[in-house]
């Protein structure tokens, strides 16, 4: 089990490379923190229920979904070390969440409340940035997630999702990944034979 102090070092780290905090913001940053434990298969956050909080992973994977009237599982992100996840307009708005986020993997997650936060964008002002940054970088990631789905074929979307998270394979199930891309698992496991065909060439 993680000490504390050593998971505060993570989230201090992540926030420094962003903004300035002198050693007694950032003690009153932690302070406003709680520690979660998740176990694989745990949720976080389910569909219908009020998300609380934002939360930082410090170790493991997550991933976010939507189930729609169908049984269908359609996945919407991931999150793993160094990111945060949550569901936005639910912890924003307080209205029932409209996605489901899961524990994939045993995680540690540092998390902070609506109360919290807010307070501490009166206390600490330059945390306002830092949410920004964060909120302007996602929102980037989105819009060419957008882009790719309307200018790349499935094979290409696959390429270019794995160029950028080497390591993504071996922490999400294929099935997850095809919902991410927005394809059949059986036209992915179809890439995936003919990009291997093609390396061995």
């Amino acid at each position: 089990m993680e000490k504390t102090e050593e998971l505060y070092k993570l989230i201090l780290n992540h926030a420094s490379q962003r903004i300035n905090l002198t050693e007694e913001e950032q003690r009153y940053f932690c302070s406003l923190l709680t520690v979660r434990h998740l176990l694989p298969r745990q949720y976080l956050v389910q569909q219908g229920d009020i998300c609380n909080h934002e939360s930082y992973v410090c170790k493991g994977f997550l991933r976010s979904f939507y189930m729609d009237e169908k049984g269908n599982d359609h996945t919407l992100h991931f999150a793993f070390e160094d990111w945060w996840i949550t569901d936005s307009t639910s912890f924003l708005m307080r209205v029932p969440a409209t996605r489901n986020i899961v524990a994939l993997e045993a995680s540690t997650l540092l998390q902070i409340d609506k109360a919290s936060l807010d307070q501490l964008y009166l206390d600490i002002p330059v945390f306002e940035r830092y949410w920004r940054i964060m909120d302007e970088k996602s929102g980037i990631a989105q819009n060419q997630r957008i882009l790719n789905s309307i200018s790349m074929s499935g094979a290409e979307r696959y390429e270019a999702l794995i160029q950028k998270y080497p390591n993504l394979e071996q922490r999400m199930p294929q099935k997850y990944i095809a919902s991410y891309l927005g394809i059949t698992p059986v036209f992915l496991s179809q890439i995936r034979k003919s990009l291997s065909r093609t390396d061995i060439k």
